[in-house]
């Protein structure tokens, strides 16, 4: 009888056990979901601020200016995220920062005086009435290429699709 009544803890302990192990696995696959969960990547933290002086250029003629003032010249920059559906293409003038955060290195460039807007030709119809912001702020990733060279980048569409929005360092 006592054999019985310890063989029968034994199971119920081991299977407490694997109830704790499958709730502790539960709990850190739900802690990932959300919102958050894009900014939690860990990213560049050794980029200077002189490193991204200068002009990036992108896909279908985007350009991107950086100069050592401050300022920022933007050409035919689309939006990010669910913005970049709206398919307008901004151009104009304002100010840049590099930025640190826990997650990584930002460069946050915001056009205060837009100049101009173009519209992509790939915009589903029903989009094409979207206003463009007059004012509006980018927020790029930063990382390194294999050559160990500063790129900047944001997701564009949907953010689970991973779509990269990429600008490069124009060359000289």
């Amino acid at each position: 009888m006592g054999q019985g009544r310890s063989r029968g803890s034994s199971q119920h302990r081991r299977a407490l056990g694997v109830a704790a192990l499958l709730l502790t696995a539960l709990t850190a696959l739900t802690a990932c979901a959300g919102p958050a969960q894009y900014e939690e990547r860990i990213g560049l933290h050794d980029a200077a601020a002189t490193e991204a002086v200068g002009d990036w250029e992108g896909a279908e003629q985007t350009r991107l200016t950086l100069n050592q003032d401050g300022t920022a010249l933007v050409q035919r920059l689309d939006g990010r995220e669910y913005d970049f559906d709206k398919g307008w293409r901004l151009s104009g003038t304002g100010t840049w920062e590099l930025t640190d955060r826990p997650s990584g290195q930002n460069l946050v460039v915001t056009m205060t005086a837009r100049s101009a807007v173009d519209r992509r030709e790939d915009v589903v119809p029903a989009q094409r009435g979207s206003t463009a912001p007059l004012t509006y702020t980018w927020r790029f990733d930063a990382r390194r290429d294999a050559g160990r060279k500063l790129e900047l980048f944001f997701l564009f569409g949907d953010p689970d699709s991973g779509n990269l929005y990429l600008l490069t360092h124009a060359a000289p």
